[in-house]
């Protein structure tokens, strides 16, 4: 079995170019990491938010119903 690199050291040096690669590889997992949890944490928000909303509601009509 033949690898295209040497050493871990070969890997990352990449014959000079292994700071542009590695940089572009950080960038480009973080970007698709933040797209997939910053939907999550905002859907938790939403949802909250929701069931505040919900909770108002019924709560005003009780105070309603009371008034009458």
């Amino acid at each position: 079995m033949k690898f295209q690199f040497q050493s871990i050291n070969q890997l990352l040096d990449m014959a000079g170019h292994g700071f542009y690669v590695w940089s572009a590889v950080f960038v480009t997992l973080t970007v698709l990491i933040g797209l997939i949890v910053r939907p999550l944490l905002q859907h938790k928000t939403v949802l909250n938010q929701i069931a505040q909303d919900l909770a108002r509601e019924k709560l005003r009509k009780n105070l309603a119903g009371e008034g009458n």
